[in-house]
């Protein structure tokens, strides 16, 4: 069963491997200092006992060995035979929780890991807006249908006239025109810096660059999006190809974003070679155009990390284009969501009540019930589903990463709770698992509607630091 919990002392790292591989890598330095010490002292004896070295009646003495360094690991598997909490139990410890009227309409589930076995319920297959906590539909389906080693290129090829190239989004989203030698927003996307060097040593001639946003068909922006959000950093208009998620500030999450994200992209292609910005236009690659350039993404897995911790809405809703592509549906809003739907749906998962309009949950006429997405945490958090065990590395941590680093604060759910946030005007959710005081893993769904998130958030943090602290037994 699951075997690696966010232990007693590893509340400040992201992933439980990570965490693991940190401190093996500082027993590991540990021990060479231990080590260096031990032979200088060693060293000093010697040179002590040769004769010849300093006074004959100097005082001789040895400096004691330091005591062997001992490992003392601080994350655990838990125990097969941790004790299950009583429905009974647990309902009678979240009464008091459950009791809070800052919960506004809401619905939740609470799982067994171990056993898939439901312990608590409440409105279980009641729709609600979900919020970004649909981004676990989007990265089980992408974790379902794609290999964690699948990249999305970027290309460059020549134009229909002489001195014109074009750039051909493929759905990548995390291309940045960095300087070299400084990070963009996305670590390990592909560099600007790269397609220009290749452009350059084709012997290409740059008058003009047309943009090719064809991978993507139908609108740019999804039904129960607010044009407003473009400017406050939530997301972008969804094309095939972006710098920094279109982010006028490359490196600030929320930052504004552009209006014209592939023309954007076009344009800094043309200031590399001294091109005038209406020098770039919108258009399609010739049938069979001379290939010049390509970079391609980091691989799922990272992206896949990426969008879940932050909870990055460009990334996913250009990771549901690719999930459309692999099972043949169009590369769009619906055929995205379609797709989602569909894959989860032929591994076996209840998508009863489910109704999408984005992959990323910014629409405020999403629906999904929290029975669902129960499901999908107690699958991946047990042994059915070893394909969906990657997503438990990427959920944020209780009081220290991502979209949970400023919550929590001290509490019991501090370092224990590792869930997705989602968060709109009149609807916040929280959606992960937490190893109880007993050491039994818990999965669990929480769905607050028609509250601001601003009272709701604390009343969920309170339910989930329950299931922490409660054992139930």
């Amino acid at each position: 069963m699951f075997g690696g919990m966010l232990g007693k002392a590893g509340a400040k790292d992201r992933k439980i491997g990570s965490l693991a591989a940190r401190r093996r890598t500082r027993v590991r330095l540990l021990l060479g200092v231990v080590a260096v010490g031990v032979i200088a002292a060693v060293g000093a004896y010697l040179v002590i006992q040769q004769p010849g070295f300093g006074s004959a009646s100097a005082t001789r003495t040895t400096t004691a060995p330091p005591p062997p360094v001992t490992a003392n690991p601080q994350v655990t598997p838990v125990p097969d035979g941790a004790p299950t909490p009583t429905p009974e139990a647990l309902a009678a410890a979240l009464a008091p929780a459950l009791a809070n009227p800052d919960l506004g309409a809401f619905t939740g589930v609470v799982s067994d890991a171990v056993t898939g076995t439901v312990l608590w319920s409440q409105g279980p297959d009641t729709p609600m807006i979900p919020a970004s906590t649909t981004k676990v539909l989007t990265a089980a389906a992408a974790l379902l249908a794609l290999p964690p080693e699948h990249r999305v290129a970027t290309r460059v090829v020549q134009g229909a006239e002489p001195g014109q190239i074009v750039l051909v989004g493929g759905g990548d989203p995390t291309l940045t025109a960095q300087p070299a030698g400084q990070p963009g927003y996305y670590p390990g996307g592909p560099r600007l810096d790269d397609l220009v060097s290749q452009i350059r040593r084709a012997g290409a001639v740059v008058e003009s660059v047309v943009v090719d946003s064809s991978a993507y068909s139908e609108q740019a922006m999804a039904r129960g999006w607010m044009p407003t959000d473009i400017a406050a950093g939530y997301i972008a208009p969804i094309e095939p190809v972006m710098l920094d998620g279109a982010r006028r500030e490359p490196l600030v999450d929320e930052s504004s974003r552009s209006a014209t994200p592939a023309l954007d992209a076009g344009r800094a292609l043309a200031a590399a070679f001294g091109v005038a910005p209406d020098r770039v236009t919108a258009g399609v690659a010739p049938s069979g155009a001379a290939p010049l350039a390509s970079v391609e993404s980091a691989p799922l897995r990272n992206r896949l990390g990426q969008m879940m911790e932050h909870s990055d809405n460009v990334l996913a809703e250009t990771i549901g284009r690719e999930i459309a592509a692999e099972v043949g549906a169009e590369p769009s809003f619906a055929g995205a969501t379609s797709a989602i739907v569909q894959v989860l749906s032929d591994a076996g998962f209840d998508v009863g009540g489910v109704a999408l309009h984005d992959a990323s949950g910014l629409s405020v006429d999403d629906r999904i019930p929290a029975r669902l997405l129960d499901e999908i945490l107690t699958a991946a958090t047990g042994d059915d589903m070893p394909e969906l065990r990657p997503m438990l590395d990427d959920l944020p941590v209780a009081g220290a990463t991502g979209t949970l680093s400023a919550r929590y604060g001290t509490g019991a759910g501090a370092g224990w709770v590792r869930a997705k946030t989602g968060t709109l005007s009149q609807a916040s959710a929280l959606v992960g698992y937490v190893t109880d005081v007993g050491d039994r893993v818990l999965a669990f769904a929480l769905m607050s509607n028609d509250r601001s998130p601003d009272v709701s958030r604390p009343a969920l943090d309170a339910i989930a630091s329950t299931l922490r602290s409660c054992g139930c037994t």
